[in-house]
């Protein structure tokens, strides 16, 4: 029977285990806010008996606050549950909208599944001593955890695949690893994953429950710790799915990646692919999750003052509607606690190291005042949880008023929005636009002035406080953009065009300022546009063209050869200083010659490196380029080595220029250097 013993009103949200309270005994605690709920019953399976519907057992007390509480001493560790709401409106049971994890029954399947109790503190983490990079350090690559590596064709990848890339991960360099949203949504089946309904809850799809392939899974996890000093789990530490997820972030910890989620708190629901039961279509049009979702989850009359239908009576949601779901109720605090304790949970127990903040400005679009307190009020949060956490914000100026994108990196204190960094577009803009406008030929105009004028984001403090790509999931996505190849050469994406072009994309990226920021696929040359359909190859980035081919050379060699220069880009960044620092100095840009160069140093240091690129479909021999002093200056990147590697006909600086005291583009020294077809050169001080 169900008592209020242990209750307390500061007690935690959903199903907590006493163990994990630090209270003696077993059982667990339960609360759910419900406050137009007539009743609610805890309802499940607990000590392997059944207990279900409006049972007086099962019932729990209600607070002056709409909280329901209640105490079950035969619940345990992995048992399930699911909560029976009575409302004005209808009853039935509804899943926790707290809990961590969600049973995968195929006898119970989705969206009718229970929940599983789990303790917070079962995975046996490794990553005590990891330590997030700098800002101004980090490189992100974002990937889609489904699609990203599929071991069984036709069917998603998982987070346990995303353990069996880590030494891929280290080898390339990045050192921040962004997955699209991984929390529990209501299209089952492929998707995007900005369709959230279980917040708290990994998604499903990503998880693996054969025991023969989780043992497969697990010598190459205890293979991975092992050289790192570490003792072997077993089987039962990554059965859960809910282990699964936490396993990924801990094994990338423990080979210095750190993880930034991407959350979405603008928005519930929406979307529609694949769905095993029809979603809730209000009068509006707006796409709505199953009947045992957040969707009027105190089950509250669905009609308004008015006498008709009424989203604003859905407990946690507005009539507002962003790409078919619902804005949260940001004026309310009970909602803005939920969607807080949601980023506590990722930091705490999930032990990330940041997040990238989903369209925030949809969110202030539809939520005004309430919505820049809550985003305020969430970075605030963060900072104090973990001030070293990564707040990146999906900032759009132009979908909000004329609020500008500094305004969101601005200090809280000071009126702004209190995220360490902001997505920028202007440098993706400005490279595409080159790119696209070099595959026209060589007698097209190529606006590289572009590029210079995008190199340093405008009106901001520190260049680290933005994040630009060439490639996303948004931009790349099918029915969108051309990858970058593809748009290099709508021809041939493998052509010495695309190969070329797509070298002088990926190296501007990695020399510029900012924190740069890879898409899956991108390091070896992929083409394809990406989409969340796992089972259409032509969605997939192509990993088979990597694998073993004739000669030593992968079995394409252009993704090979295009991987090995990425790894190597990557390196020169996080092994030269200035492609870090703060300095720029964009001395030089010429649309006739198609070339640009620029100066990067550290503030007060020194350090300087030198960047010269051009996309002329011929070489320019002996082009006099500015250099900040006259002497020895070392070519320490030159990117058509990387053409048929090693290029035999590779068009250099023999490793060095010298410099001499001879004025040249507003630089006191100057040198003729060699500069590379379709190529990017770096030199450093000798």
């Amino acid at each position: 029977m169900i008592s209020q013993e242990n209750c307390t009103a500061t007690m935690p949200m959903g199903a907590t285990l006493l163990s994990d309270q630090g209270l003696a005994g077993g059982g667990a605690t339960f609360r759910a806010w419900a406050p137009r709920a007539t009743a609610v019953y805890v309802n499940g399976v607990f000590g392997g008996v059944s207990r279900s519907g409006e049972d007086p057992d099962l019932l729990m007390a209600k607070d002056a606050n709409g909280y329901w509480s209640g105490f079950l001493a035969r619940a345990a560790e992995g048992d399930t549950y699911i909560f029976y709401v009575a409302g004005v409106g209808s009853s039935g049971p509804k899943r926790d909208p707290w809990a961590r994890e969600l049973a995968n029954d195929p006898a119970e399947p989705f969206p009718v599944c229970r929940a599983v109790i789990r303790s917070a503190h079962a995975y046996p983490w490794h990553d005590a001593g990891f330590r997030s990079p700098e800002f101004s350090d980090m490189v992100v690559y974002q990937l889609h955890v489904g699609t990203y590596a599929p071991a069984v064709a036709g069917a998603g990848s998982t987070y346990l695949d995303v353990i069996e890339k880590v030494e891929y991960l280290v080898a390339l360099g990045i050192n921040v690893v962004q997955p699209l949203p991984v929390t529990g949504n209501e299209d089952k089946g492929p998707t995007l994953g900005y369709d959230g309904s279980d917040y708290f809850s990994p998604d499903c799809e990503y998880g693996v429950s054969d025991p023969v392939a989780l043992a497969g899974y697990l010598a190459t996890i205890n293979r991975l710790l092992a050289a790192k000093g570490f003792a072997p789990m077993t089987i039962a530490d990554i059965t859960p799915e809910a282990a699964q997820m936490k396993a990924m972030v801990d094994l990338l910890h423990v080979y210095g990646i750190a993880i930034a989620f991407d959350v979405v708190f603008n928005h519930a629901g929406g979307w529609s692919a694949t769905y095993p039961v029809p979603k809730t279509v209000d009068p509006s049009g707006l796409l709505h999750g199953d009947d045992y979702s957040l969707y009027f989850w105190d089950r509250a009359s669905t009609t308004g003052p008015n006498g008709t239908y009424d989203n604003n009576q859905s407990l946690y949601f507005t009539d507002q509607g962003f790409v078919g779901g619902l804005s949260f109720a940001l004026w309310n605090a009970d909602v803005v606690g939920f969607l807080q304790g949601n980023a506590r949970y990722f930091l705490e127990e999930l032990h990330a190291d940041g997040f990238r903040a989903d369209e925030i400005s949809m969110l202030l679009t539809m939520n005004g005042q309430s919505g820049w307190d809550f985003v305020r009020g969430m970075t605030s949060t963060v900072h104090g949880i973990n001030p070293r956490a990564l707040k990146n914000a999906e900032y759009w100026p132009g979908e909000y008023g004329n609020v500008p994108a500094t305004e969101a990196v601005a200090p809280v204190a000071s009126g702004g929005m209190g995220f360490d960094v902001v997505q920028h577009d202007a440098l993706r803009e400005a490279i595409r636009t080159a790119i696209g406008q070099s595959a026209g030929g060589a007698g097209a105009w190529v606006e590289m002035t572009g590029i210079a004028m995008s190199l340093w984001p405008t009106n901001f403090a520190h260049a680290w406080q933005t994040v630009p790509c060439v490639e996303n999931h948004d931009i790349v996505k099918v029915g969108t953009s051309l990858r970058i190849p593809a748009l290099a050469d709508g021809s041939n994406a493998r052509t010495w065009y695309a190969r070329s072009r797509a070298r002088v994309a990926t190296a501007l990226l990695l020399t510029a300022p900012g924190i740069p920021q890879l898409f899956m696929g991108q390091e070896f040359l992929e083409q394809k546009q990406w989409g969340a359909d796992f089972t259409d190859p032509n969605e997939l980035i192509g990993w088979g063209g990597l694998a073993a081919g004739a000669n030593g050379k992968s079995a394409d060699p252009a993704m090979g050869d295009f991987l090995r220069f990425t790894q190597d880009a990557v390196r020169l960044r996080n092994s030269q200083p200035a492609l870090r620092g703060e300095g720029l100095n964009v001395f030089f840009t010429s649309n006739a010659d198609r070339v640009i160069a620029f100066q990067r140093w550290v503030l007060g240091a020194g350090q300087d490196c030198v960047v010269v690129a051009t996309l002329r479909e011929s070489t320019w021999w002996g082009y006099r380029i500015g250099f900040p002093s006259a002497g020895r200056w070392v070519e320490v990147f030159n990117s058509d080595v990387y053409d048929n590697w090693v290029n035999p006909q590779v068009a250099g600086n023999d490793g060095e220029v010298t410099a001499e005291w001879i004025p040249a583009q507003g630089m006191p020294a100057s040198a003729n250097v060699v500069i590379p077809a379709n190529g990017v050169v770096v030199f450093a001080r000798g």
